[in-house]
């Protein structure tokens, strides 16, 4: 494969630097011998023996010890060559062999790898599927081990992360396994460029792809009229586009935008240089370099024998950069870093070994005891705690496993009509990074295969399920398939392809679109809202009023008509009004705990002795009739101190049942978060509705006595009686409290409290007109009717 070359040429600069650099391994020069494994187990182990039989070997001036074996770009070659290695105990650095499926293998295997677990290669894959929020993938490994250990670790790991395998295929290991190359191509035009999936993982090596890639180049090609191929290709770091020797060279437009993982590399310092100075007609040069210049530039190096040199010669101009990348490339690769790498791990820590035998060689001195030869066995303690910066600048050093924990590069392919190409580093899978941190990738870099209508492309099985919305699983297909359904009310989602919507807090609720909570407003009754100025504007009108009738019997009170009513009470009567109108402000402030005490009890206890003086001015006035009359013994009883006495003995029932209604279950506030969609009604629960109905039902019990007693001294002579007045009057008042009842019930929040005010205003309203309207007009307008002898002739 003339692409790894490069691996030897990176070998030869690593020792090339290292035998001219005095601060390592002085006065010792390093060499090397190179062997071809072929892929083949048995010339692996024909290669190792030549190799190890060369141990004892002669000398020929130049001592030749065999201390370290660095090869096996697969785990399969490192294998073989470990099981002969290990008997002789001699390390093996591998520079691309990743760990094996079975831990326990990867424990036993006498070697150490340049490279990390692909365990984290895989890792790195979902991740970037995350990434782009690619969830429907299809998944193509070759026909090895390779291949199977990828499918293996990659499938449960997709699962875990919720993305479906849109297909599982196998490629085979060349083309000819097939007796009709047609089948194959059924197979890739059918299976993979059918799919809707956007987003291949092409798992295998670059045998597996050297089958496969035909192909695909020809589906292109056929899909170019009408629906193009758009697929995104994956790579994993044990694939490589390899140059080939046919006569036609790989058509890389349907790679165009593939997405790399790659062994990490950095660049190496004067080694575009050392690549720049090779030269095929040098003396004593690379064999190896005549075989790669003519297959890589396609000519022949001429006949020393004859003079005469062929049309197609090698001229030794040629330059390496102006190959495509596909057979070349000017930039280390990760494996030839990895190469590099082991030559300075070795070198370093046979430095350290050599260190470590002059301080024993120093501390024997005296005993004059030389020591034994080194031996590749003993390499392996300074090997496993080797650590050091290489040329650019970065640690190299083996973890517990006996493999470095360098990560993965990302790359970009870019290609040109010419079929080169060049990878564009986009991310990396840096291990050393913070958990968390370890993924990054730059979509800036990213550069897309043509054919994509946006960028960067989809790969789902459905469309996103917008915010609002729930996935809805699809019978029979992957959970990746799915339709869309809205959120039940009072549920939200607030992200895309949520597979449940979520209820909100108490405290907040869905908006319009079910995309996102909203805080409730907290509602109550206020000055502030119409309702509220219109109930204060009222309150405030009937205040203004009563306290006017108060004022217009005070200035008067020494009339007939004033007198006749019993002052005290009237004046008591009007306050108590007074106190009525001004309960809805109590009403209208904001609940709490201080409101809510007095909000029932004060008009529970105001309204008692209104009703109070209403039922003491009816019986005062029957008793005062019935007092007339000649031999009756009621005229003790007609007096000031019996409607006070009664008045006070009625609200002191009362507020002895507010008391009781205090010390066991009193009001509190209250917050209703579930009665108004987007709003938490802040209210008083009454504590005992059972006491509450009771204060209630005392004021009703006292307003039926009064309307009672009323009623049957409506026809006493009217002079005297302001009894047809106060029968109204109370048959207003009770109903409008047996209408507020129903009502009360049926209300929530404001309105309830609502109803209680207008209750409260319309029933002292009904007093105050029916009780002093009469009165007023005869004081303010009809004088003549309010004179002693008036009321004495009626």
């Amino acid at each position: 494969m003339p692409k790894n070359y490069q691996h030897i040429l990176a070998l030869v600069f690593a020792v090339k630097e290292i035998n001219e650099n005095p601060m390592i391994l002085p006065n010792i020069t390093l060499g090397f011998h190179i062997y071809d494994s072929y892929t083949s187990k048995r010339m692996t182990y024909r290669a190792i023996l030549d190799l190890i039989s060369m141990h004892p070997n002669y000398r020929c001036g130049i001592e030749k010890n065999l201390m370290t074996v660095i090869g096996g770009l697969d785990f399969g070659t490192s294998l073989y060559i470990a099981t002969i290695l290990g008997v002789y105990k001699i390390p093996q650095l591998s520079y691309g062999s990743f760990a094996p499926q079975n831990t326990d293998q990867s424990q036993s295997t006498p070697f150490y790898r340049m490279v990390p677990s692909d365990d984290h290669q895989y890792t790195g894959i979902v991740e970037l599927l995350l990434h782009f929020s690619w969830t429907w993938v299809g998944l193509l490994a070759g026909n090895n081990d390779s291949g199977e250990k990828c499918m293996q670790t990659l499938q449960p790991l997709l699962s875990r992360k919720h993305i479906c395998s849109a297909f599982l295929e196998r490629t085979p290991q060349t083309s000819y396994e097939y007796n009709n190359i047609h089948l194959l191509y059924l197979q890739v035009n059918q299976v993979i460029v059918k799919s809707k999936a956007s987003a291949v993982i092409f798992c295998g090596n670059s045998a597996s792809i050297l089958a496969l890639q035909p192909m695909l180049a020809q589906c292109e090609r056929e899909n170019v009229a009408g629906t193009p191929m758009r697929k995104v290709w994956i790579l994993t770091a044990q694939l490589d586009f390899i140059g080939t020797t046919y006569p036609t060279r790989w058509d890389m437009q349907v790679f165009q935008g593939s997405i790399s993982f790659t062994v990490h590399s950095n660049e190496v310092q004067r080694f575009r240089d050392f690549l720049q100075l090779l030269n095929p007609f040098e003396e004593n040069g690379d064999d190896f370099l005549k075989q790669f210049w003519t297959l890589v530039f396609r000519c022949l190096f001429p006949n020393s024998n004859t003079e005469e040199k062929p049309s197609g010669s090698c001229t030794g101009d040629e330059k390496l950069e102006d190959l495509p990348s596909s057979d070349f490339e000017m930039s280390m690769t990760g494996h030839s870093y990895s190469v590099y790498n082991a030559v300075y791990a070795m070198a370093h820590a046979l430095h350290n070994t050599f260190l470590h035998r002059s301080k024993q060689r120093a501390a024997m001195e005296g005993e004059m005891q030389e020591l034994p030869k080194l031996q590749a066995w003993q390499l392996h303690p300074f090997l496993r705690s080797v650590s050091f910066n290489n040329s650019a600048g970065e640690k190299v050093s083996f973890g517990e496993n006996r493999e470095l924990e360098t990560g993965f590069d990302i790359t970009n392919l870019v290609t040109f009509p010419n079929n080169s190409y060049v990878k564009i580093k986009v991310g990396r899978i840096d291990l050393e990074a913070p958990p968390g941190k370890q993924f990054s990738i730059h979509e800036d870099k990213m550069v897309w295969h043509k054919s994509f209508l946006q960028v960067p492309p989809h790969s789902v099985c459905s469309p996103s399920c917008p915010p609002g919305s729930r996935k809805k699983k699809k019978e029979g297909e992957k959970f990746c398939c799915y339709d869309c359904a809205p959120c039940p009310e009072g549920r939200i989602a607030s992200q895309k392809d949520m597979n449940d919507c979520i209820g909100c807090s108490e405290d907040h609720y869905p908006n319009k679109d079910q995309t996102q909570c909203i805080p409730k407003t907290i509602s109550f009754l206020t000055f502030g809202e119409p309702l509220g100025m219109s109930i204060a504007f009222l309150s405030l009108l009937f205040f203004l009023l009563t306290l006017l009738v108060l004022v217009i019997f005070a200035k008067h009170q020494d009339t007939p008509l004033v007198r006749a009513n019993n002052r005290d009470l009237t004046y008591t009567l009007l306050t108590s009004l007074l106190l009525c109108f001004l309960c809805p402000f109590i009403f209208l402030s904001q609940p709490e705990r201080v409101s809510c005490l007095l909000r029932q009890m004060t008009f529970g206890v105001v309204f008692t002795v209104t009703v109070s003086c209403v039922l003491a001015k009816t019986v005062t006035v029957v008793l005062a009739f019935v007092a007339t009359k000649p031999g009756s013994r009621m005229r003790k009883w007609v007096g000031k101190r019996v409607a006070s006495a009664f008045v006070l003995t009625c609200t002191i029932i009362q507020a002895g049942i507010c008391t009781v209604w205090l010390g066991t279950s009193p009001p509190f506030p209250h917050f209703d978060k579930h009665y108004v969609t987007g709003e938490i009604i802040l209210g008083c629960n009454e504590g005992s509705v059972a006491l509450f109905y009771c204060v209630l039902g005392y004021m009703g019990f006292l307003a039926i006595l009064s309307f009672v007693v009323a009623f049957f001294a409506r026809k006493l002579p009217d002079s005297f009686n302001e009894a047809k007045f106060i029968t109204f009057s109370m048959l207003l008042f009770c109903s409008v409290w047996i209408s507020f009842v129903p009502v009360y019930l049926s209300s929530k929040g404001k309105h309830m409290v609502a109803v209680e005010i207008f209750s409260i205003l319309a029933s002292s309203a009904g007093l105050l007109g029916s009780i002093f309207g009469p009165k007023c007009y005869i004081i303010m307008l009809r004088r003549d009717l309010n004179i002693r002898e008036q009321l004495m002739r009626n």
